[in-house]
C-alpha cells in the first residue's frame, strides 16, 4: 500500500508541475493578408457591373483558389423584418422580405444580421455556378476591417455592391439607409460550396468564416 501511495503522489506531483495546456485558437486572418490574395482579377463573369444605376458598368467579378469575389462601394440593404433602424420611414426602398429566410421561417432582419447582396443570375453572372447561395459566406473587408457574413438577398441583374445595415455598422460605414454607405474601397469575398445550417447563427458564420479564410490565405 505504501509504495502505490507515492506512485499516486508521484503522479499527482507530475500534473501540477506539468498541467494540461489550453488549445490555442488560430489566429484570424487579417484584412492585409485576404487583400494580397485578390490583387489580380481571373475573371468568371460573362460581363460587367455598374455600382448604381446609372454608373458605368465596370466592375467584374473574379475567382481565386475556391472563393469569388468583386470590388466595389457598398449600398446599404435595409429590406426583411422591420425594426427601429430599418423601416418605412427611415428607408423609402424598404421591402419586408428578404430573398432567403431564416430556419424558423421569418425573413432576415438586416439591422442585426450582416449579410450581403447578390445579383439574381443572369447572362452576366449566375452565383449558382460557383455553389453560392443563401447562407454561403462571405468575408467583406474595408478599410483593414474584416467582418463575416452570410449571402442573404439578391439584388438588381446588373447593379453590384449591397451589403446589410449590420455589415456596414460592423465595418465603421455609416449603415443608414439614405445617407450611408460608401462610394468604393469595399472587397467581397464569397467562398464557394460554403454554407452556414442556420441562416442566422451568426457565432456559426464567423467560426467557418474565419476557418475558410485561413485556408484561403494559405491556398489550400
Amino acid at each position: 500500500m505504501r509504495v502505490r501511495s507515492l506512485t499516486l503522489a508521484a503522479v499527482g506531483a507530475a500534473l501540477l508541475a506539468h498541467p494540461e495546456q489550453p488549445l490555442q485558437r488560430e489566429r484570424a486572418a487579417t484584412a492585409t493578408e485576404l487583400l494580397a490574395k485578390v490583387r489580380g482579377c481571373a475573371r468568371v463573369s460573362k460581363g460587367l457591373y455598374r455600382s448604381d444605376a446609372g454608373a458605368p458598368a465596370v466592375i467584374p467579378v473574379c475567382g481565386s483558389d475556391g472563393a469569388v469575389f468583386w470590388k466595389a462601394d457598398m449600398d446599404i440593404d435595409c429590406d426583411g423584418r422591420p425594426g427601429a433602424h430599418c423601416n418605412r420611414d427611415t428607408d423609402p426602398w424598404f421591402q419586408p422580405t428578404t430573398s432567403y429566410r431564416q430556419s424558423d421561417g421569418r425573413h432576415l432582419s438586416a439591422e442585426r444580421l450582416p449579410f450581403i447582396v447578390v445579383p439574381v443570375p443572369s447572362r452576366i453572372w449566375d452565383h449558382r455556378d460557383h455553389g453560392i447561395r443563401g447562407g454561403s459566406i462571405a468575408a467583406v473587408i474595408h478599410k483593414g476591417r474584416v467582418q463575416y457574413a452570410v449571402v442573404g438577398d439578391n439584388g438588381p441583374r446588373n447593379i453590384i455592391g449591397e451589403a446589410s445595415y449590420a455589415t456596414a455598422e460592423a465595418l465603421g460605414i455609416n449603415p443608414h439607409p439614405r445617407r450611408g454607405g460608401t462610394r468604393s474601397g469595399v472587397t467581397y469575398l464569397v467562398f464557394e460550396d460554403s454554407r452556414v445550417s442556420r441562416i442566422e447563427d451568426k457565432e456559426a458564420t464567423v467560426r467557418q468564416g474565419e476557418k475558410l479564410a485561413r485556408k484561403f490565405v494559405r491556398g489550400e
